[in-house]
């Protein structure tokens, strides 16, 4: 079996937005002048090294590129590749022709803050392994997110 893609969102998912405060292990600093200050977390260069070692790992956000210009520095990572998104903006069911374009026919785990109707539906009727995990944006990801993705690929190996 193919190496998994695996799908990373930003916002709700490593910049835990709806959280009240800063969450502790948590930075914050103004990425877009004027726009606001984002939240992310050191620790999570090291998860997401973790992930590009299980499978094909990308940057599933609104952000596009940015995500690899602005936020990749902040945690000291190479950049990954993007999944193309229209231009912003655009409602949330809007992911998912490019989710599958880049998917292809390949087992696929999605970490995201919100999979819509269409998103749960398209992951159902796939016939390729397809795990969808759902990020709470007040707690943004966590360490049980990321071995439960890693759990699911190591899965996927010893079942070929």
């Amino acid at each position: 079996m193919s190496r998994p893609v695996l799908l990373l969102d930003l916002d709700g998912v490593l910049n835990p937005f709806a959280a009240s405060s800063c969450p502790d292990g948590y930075l914050e600093r103004e990425f877009y002048p004027g726009e606001g200050r984002e939240r992310y977390c050191p620790a999570h260069a090291a998860w997401i090294t973790e992930l590009a070692a299980a499978g094909e790992l990308y940057r599933a956000s609104a952000w596009g590129e940015d995500a690899n210009k602005l936020y990749g520095p902040a945690l000291g990572i190479e950049p990954l590749p993007v999944v193309p998104f229209p231009p912003l903006p655009f409602p949330p069911e809007a992911k998912v022709p490019a989710v599958a374009d880049v998917a292809g026919d390949r087992p696929l785990a999605w970490i995201d803050d919100n999979h819509t109707d269409a998103g749960r539906r398209w992951a159902a009727d796939r016939s390729a392994p397809t795990l969808l995990v759902s990020i709470d944006s007040a707690i943004g990801w966590t360490r049980s997110d990321v071995d439960r993705v890693l759990a699911w690929s190591a899965d996927l190996g010893s079942a070929s």
